[in-house]
């Protein structure tokens, strides 16, 4: 399969660190930010790289040459005049095989791209992008995506101080059909994926989907960005960030652990973050653990509110997380409610399912999802119901002193550690993480 990399950027916030070389030649442990892509590339079955140039482009060409010696054939495309990233592309639409890749020169990653091909080919698509949560949704590209993660609307940056997003971030990683690409030739740049190209495409009905992914993926675009960017890769955190290796998961019930306790949350107004919960989430995001959100909303079932109400409460907890630097990687709950006879319930969910905690359904779903390991991941929680869970699941549990602090009604069973609230648990674990 073909890849097609943007490498055109002067990058002048890096101009310091540069010394005249383009943004995509930045050094990364000794050895060009491109080099890493190639590579990464290479190593998931692509072989055809092409390279669209501007600014430098003569370094790049005499490093790189034809690409022999990093097991690829590379081609070059020059840019004379500033295209966009869009326009860079649909520039080279003679170039371009049916399906291929599109990686900005930017950034760092570790993604399975064979994966990411295959899931994007199985979904139809006409262009799948990569997204993720961040530390910093506030400057960055937000997607919404329906149940079946395509793709309904973009927001760029900056976002209102009044609204609520899902942190939900484009990470400009794509994979393309150029059939997607043809009605688009003529359209005059600079033309740019985020804000130009895409939102049309799902503004007219072609069917862009979401692909999202725990996989270490990062901007190296200025200077603080690419010394994180360093320290993750010699620390071995790139490494690590590959789905095929299994991530640690420290597993998060909602209510009365992340925000208040109100006898169930039924619109954004009612929630409210606990004290310390971003610093405390912000702490295990920093020490590697992926962190999943399991949660039983009956309110679904009891016709107290919405798909699309629970949505926005969770769009507003991940808003408030993310202006505090902090994520959680995925979101899994039970709509489900077995009990019958309230006014309004919704009867095809008042059912006995496996994904209603203490059963172990929602952490067997991320685990799917996204190859955590579960030897070495933790449940927390504020009711005996999440120590429960852990123990179905066969992880260990910490039990909080917010909420119900311990109440529940599943028989009797002990957790592994009792702690008053979550930055206490969170000040544990990245401890036992950083003697591991």
């Amino acid at each position: 399969m073909q890849a097609v990399i943007l490498a055109g950027g002067k990058g002048t916030r890096l101009r310091d660190r540069l010394g005249g070389l383009p943004k995509p030649m930045a050094d990364v442990s000794g050895r060009p930010l491109l080099e890493h892509q190639i590579r990464l590339l290479r190593s998931h079955g692509f072989e055809d790289v092409v390279l669209l140039l501007g600014y430098g482009a003569d370094a790049i060409r005499s490093y790189f040459d034809d690409g022999a010696r990093f097991g690829v054939r590379i081609r070059y495309e020059v840019e004379h005049e500033p295209l966009g990233s869009a326009g860079a592309v649909l520039a080279a639409f003679e170039s371009l095989e049916d399906r291929f890749a599109v990686l900005y020169g930017d950034t760092m990653l570790n993604v399975d791209l064979a994966r990411f091909r295959d899931r994007h080919a199985a979904a139809g698509a006409g262009v799948s992008i990569f997204v993720h949560p961040n530390d910093h949704p506030h400057d960055s590209d937000l997607v919404e995506v329906d149940e079946d993660c395509r793709v309904t609307a973009f927001h760029p940056y900056p976002h209102p101080e009044s609204r609520h997003y899902p942190n939900l971030v484009n990470a400009a990683l794509y994979v393309v059909e150029k059939s997607a690409l043809a009605p688009w030739r003529n359209l005059a740049p600079p033309l740019d994926f985020a804000r130009d190209l895409l939102p049309a495409m799902v503004q007219t009905g072609q069917r862009v989907c979401a692909y999202r992914s725990r996989e270490y993926i990062k901007d190296a675009g200025t200077p603080q960005r690419l010394d994180r960017v360093i320290a993750d890769y010699d620390s071995g955190r790139i490494e690590r960030g590959s789905m095929a290796t299994p991530a640690r998961a420290v597993f998060l019930d909602r209510d009365g652990t992340i925000n208040e306790e109100v006898n169930r949350v039924k619109h954004p107004g009612e929630f409210r973050l606990l004290p310390g919960v971003a610093a405390a989430i912000r702490r295990l995001n920093r020490s590697e653990f992926t962190v999943v959100v399991v949660t039983n909303q009956p309110v679904i079932a009891r016709g107290d509110c919405s798909e699309r109400d629970l949505r926005d409460i969770h769009n507003k907890m991940e808003t408030e997380l993310g202006r505090a630097g902090a994520f959680v990687d995925a979101i899994y709950y039970c709509p489900h409610h077995p009990h019958k006879g309230f006014a309004g319930e919704r009867p095809e969910l008042k059912i006995d399912c496996s994904c209603r905690k203490p059963a172990p359904g929602l952490i067997a779903d991320a685990c799917r999802d996204m190859n955590l390991d579960l030897a070495h991941s933790w449940m927390i929680g504020d009711s005996v119901t999440d120590v429960q869970t852990a123990a179905n699941a066969g992880i260990r549990s910490i039990l909080l002193q917010t909420g119900h602090a311990g109440a529940g009604d599943v028989g009797d069973c002990r957790p592994d550690y009792r702690f008053p609230t979550l930055a206490d648990a969170a000040d544990f674990l990245a401890a036992g993480q950083q003697a591991r």
